[in-house]
C-alpha cells in the first residue's frame, strides 16, 4: 500500500517533466500543441452542447416530477423479491443517464440514511461499478461520428445489470 502512496505522490510531476523532455528531445513547440488540442476538444464540447443540455433537462424534469419516486414506490414488490432497495431504484436508473445527476441523489440518500448504513455503502458500491451508458452512447459516438453501435447499448446494459448485481451481493456479503 505504501508503494501505492509514493507512487500517487510522484506520479504527476514524472508526466509533466516526461512531456517536456520528450518535446525539447523532438524539437516540438509543447506550447503550440497544447493550443491546437484545446481548440480540438472545445469544437468537441460545442457539439455535443446539445445533447449534454438535453440530457440534463430530462433528468431535472424526471427528479422534480415526482416520477421516480412514483416509479419506485410502484416496483417495490418487485425490489423487495429481488433483496434490492426501491429507495436505490431511482438513483439506479439516472446513474445510466447522468453521473451528475445520480451524485446528487446519493447525497439524498447520504442525508436520509448516512454514509456508512447499508444503503449508503450499496449505492456507493453501485455507483462505482456502473457506467452512465446513454450519456457514454449520445456524446463519445455523436463526437467520434460512429452511427452503428451494433450490440453496445445490449452490451452496456448487462454490464451495468451485473455491476448492480454484484454490488448487492457484496455488501450483503460484506457488510
Amino acid at each position: 500500500m505504501n508503494f501505492i502512496v509514493y507512487l500517487s505522490d510522484y506520479i504527476i510531476p514524472f508526466l509533466f517533466f516526461y512531456i517536456i523532455g520528450y518535446s525539447l528531445l523532438t524539437k516540438t513547440s509543447t506550447y503550440d500543441e497544447f493550443i491546437k488540442g484545446a481548440e480540438d476538444g472545445f469544437k468537441v464540447v460545442f457539439d455535443i452542447l446539445p445533447t449534454l443540455i438535453g440530457l440534463m433537462i430530462a433528468i431535472g424534469i424526471l427528479r422534480s416530477s415526482g416520477a421516480l419516486d412514483l416509479l419506485s414506490g410502484t416496483l417495490k414488490p418487485i425490489t423487495d423479491f429481488l433483496h434490492f432497495p426501491s429507495e436505490l431504484l431511482p438513483i439506479t436508473l439516472v446513474k445510466m443517464f447522468s453521473s451528475s445527476a445520480a451524485t446528487s441523489l446519493l447525497l439524498d440518500i447520504f442525508k436520509e440514511y448516512g454514509p456508512d448504513s447499508y444503503l449508503g455503502r450499496l449505492v456507493s458500491i453501485i455507483l462505482s461499478s456502473t457506467e452512465t451508458i446513454f450519456y457514454t452512447l449520445a456524446v463519445y459516438f455523436m463526437a467520434a461520428g460512429v452511427s452503428k453501435t451494433r450490440y453496445t447499448l445490449a452490451g452496456a446494459l448487462v454490464s451495468t445489470l451485473a455491476g448492480t448485481i454484484a454490488s448487492v451481493l457484496i455488501t450483503q456479503l460484506v457488510f
